[in-house]
C-alpha cells in the first residue's frame, strides 16, 4: 500500500456541507468523497496535459516537414472507421 501523508485543505462552510450531504447519500465518508474527488482530477488533468504536450509536438512536427492531412481528408478515413470498414491511415503531403 502507498504511503499517505495528511494535507490541510481550507473549504467554504457550504462546500463542506454539500460534501457532507453528498457522502452521506453515498453512504461514504466526507473523507472518502475528497480523496476520490482530488484524483478524479489529478487523472483529468494530467490526461489534459498529454493531449496538449501531443498537439504541441505535432504542431513543431508539421512545422518542420510541412506533411499533413486535409481536414476532409482524416475525416473521410474516420467516417470509414466509424462504419466499422478496415480502412489504413491516408498518406501524409505537404
Amino acid at each position: 500500500m502507498a504511503a499517505l501523508s495528511t494535507t490541510t485543505l481550507k473549504l467554504d462552510r457550504s462546500i463542506k456541507e454539500r460534501i457532507g450531504r453528498l457522502a452521506s447519500t453515498r453512504r461514504r465518508t466526507p473523507h472518502w468523497l475528497m480523496r476520490e474527488a482530488v484524483a478524479q482530477y489529478v487523472e483529468r488533468e494530467e490526461q489534459r496535459e498529454k493531449l496538449r504536450q501531443d498537439a504541441l509536438a505535432a504542431w513543431s512536427d508539421y512545422q518542420t516537414t510541412g506533411l499533413h492531412l486535409t481536414a476532409g481528408e482524416a475525416d473521410a478515413w474516420l467516417a470509414k472507421l466509424e462504419a466499422g470498414k478496415r480502412a489504413a491511415i491516408p498518406k501524409c503531403h505537404v
